[in-house]
């Protein structure tokens, strides 16, 4: 499993697919603050919450200087129908070789109905400015952790 980040780190660089095939960085958010969040998988109930809680409260992150970016190990057109679906209005990308997760701490062995199983760790990362990690929280639940977010950071 990778090392988890800690406030302080430089958060790692990534460039990937969004749902339309398009490349998106963490460097084109660079001078912004970015809420960059993992999850297993898109169309699954809790991901889907999750999804919608950032969509919902994307406006109110936006006006207080913050980015979203939401990424999984799905393909960009497992990525559209999501977003098509669900009306989802958060950047999506995916991450099929898991580089990004592993860099992140996101991916590794993690309990799942008694069972250690190996998967995407369920994680969120608040990036200042500069690049560097403010917040990093792992093993986040789907429901209501949109809100805690917005709760911890003042918003």
């Amino acid at each position: 499993m990778s090392e988890r980040l800690q406030p302080g780190d430089t958060a790692p660089a990534f460039t990937l697919p969004d749902a339309d095939g398009k490349d998106v960085s963490l460097a084109d958010h660079k001078g912004r603050k970015v809420i960059v969040y993992f999850y297993p998988a898109a169309l699954t109930p809790g991901c889907t919450k999750q999804a919608c809680d950032f969509t919902d409260n994307l406006e109110l992150l936006a006006g207080a200087g913050y980015d979203v970016i939401g990424v999984s190990p799905d393909k960009p057109e497992k990525l559209a129908k999501f977003r098509e679906q669900e009306n989802l209005k958060v950047t999506l990308v995916g991450d099929p070789s898991k580089a990004v997760l592993e860099a992140y701490g996101a991916f590794g062995e993690k309990k799942m109905y008694g069972k250690i199983v190996t998967g995407v760790i369920r994680s969120t990362f608040v990036v200042d400015e500069q690049g560097r990690i403010e917040q990093a929280l792992y093993n986040v639940r789907a429901t209501g952790h949109v809100a805690k977010i917005i709760k911890d950071l003042g918003i």
